[in-house]
């Protein structure tokens, strides 16, 4: 059965990992909501972070299209395969979602060099593996700096982890700004609902080490 979409159609987004949370479902669960769904109503599962996940983690979501037509993964190579700067991604979706998406795409929306890179990046899994790693070691890096400071984060199955610099109503705005000051980029998140939080991504040792050796010096730890 093919997904029959117009203009009209409700959609319905989840992200999993999560950003910016960084929190994950099991992919039962992902698949038993993505059912439940009715047939009229678009499911779009964001799984920019799944390669940072483990292997019995990562969920087959592309096999759930054939008996649930109204689902479109979507994936990108701006995480794990490093080409950001080429803002290029990929769907996999029913013929009938991908036939609408094409009418109302803007044509040439991803240039050949991207498209070249991306087929590269698709077979260079050593690459993808090393980030993975890197990201794994980096995630236990943050948390061991951020416990022995005395400072709460979510656990993360992505490339960062959200971390709260303040007491409730205070706000990290002042955190981020002293950051910046030293020449520390994070991600503020207020315009999420989570005004004393900020989301720092994963860097290599040296980059973890200096965030950590930042923040403890404006928060005085």
């Amino acid at each position: 059965m093919r997904a029959a979409l117009t203009p009209q159609t409700r959609i319905v987004f989840i992200a999993n990992p999560n950003n910016p949370t960084g929190t994950w479902l099991p992919p039962a669960e992902v698949q038993a909501f993505v059912a439940s769904i009715p047939a009229g109503v678009l499911v779009v599962l964001d799984e920019a972070y799944n390669e940072y996940l483990q292997a019995d983690e990562q969920a087959d979501s592309a096999s759930w299209i054939a008996a649930h037509p109204n689902l479109l993964v979507s994936r990108t190579f701006s995480k794990a395969y490093g080409l950001a700067g080429l803002r290029v991604g990929y769907g996999i979706a029913d013929a009938g979602v991908a036939d609408m998406l094409n009418r109302v795409r803007q044509p040439f929306n991803v240039n050949s060099i991207a498209q070249a890179a991306a087929l590269a990046a698709l077979a260079d899994e050593a690459y993808v593996a090393e980030s993975a790693r890197l990201n794994r070691e980096g995630l236990v890096q943050l948390m061991a700096g951020l416990d022995a400071i005395g400072v709460a984060y979510l656990p993360s199955h992505g490339n960062f982890l959200m971390v709260r610099v303040a007491d409730a109503g205070k706000g990290a705005a002042p955190v981020y700004e002293a950051l910046l000051r030293s020449g520390v980029i994070v991600r503020p998140v207020a315009n999420y609902g989570l005004p004393d939080w900020i989301r720092v991504t994963v860097g290599l040792p040296e980059e973890n080490a200096r965030f950590l050796s930042a923040l403890g010096a404006v928060l005085g730890r």
